[in-house]
């Protein structure tokens, strides 16, 4: 079960068609989607949790809190869309595609995906460019 939840005045443009991507990403790694919680904020919410559960006074654009068990995904993933604008205006690139990107970052850190070292940010890079053309092709099959 996946559920969105706003803290701003901000929704996603087809719930519908997120969640049906992210099962299918989910499925397509072998995995199985137990209950994940997206909350989109702005920064100074997400700044409170990141200074209150993880010590870091920093401005970041997704924090994740992993549930999952095995093969079933599951946990909270915090996600700022102020933050998410800037990275798309200073990568040049369109908000959506930068919302899709992290979005599934953080699913894929549930099934075991790191980003601490360069060759692990190199292939993180790589798995969310996979689920973001599964995205697209749904888009398009539709």
């Amino acid at each position: 079960m996946i559920d969105f939840n706003y803290e701003l005045e901000f929704e996603l443009a087809d719930e519908a068609l997120s969640k049906k991507w992210i099962e299918l990403c989910v499925a397509s790694y072998g995995f199985k989607l137990g209950e994940l919680n997206y909350v989109f904020c702005d920064d100074a919410y997400l700044l409170k949790l990141n200074i209150e559960f993880l010590q870091h006074d920093t401005l970041t654009d997704i924090i994740s809190f992993d549930y999952t068990m095995g093969k079933l995904v599951g946990g909270d993933i915090f996600i700022s869309i102020e933050r998410v604008r800037e990275n798309a205006q200073e990568l040049e690139i369109p908000f959506e595609e930068e919302l899709q990107r992290v979005m599934i970052h953080g699913v894929l850190h549930y099934m075991g995906y790191k980003d601490k070292s360069r060759d692990d940010k190199k292939e993180m890079r790589l798995q969310e460019d996979v689920c973001i053309k599964q995205l697209k092709h749904s888009k398009t099959s539709s």
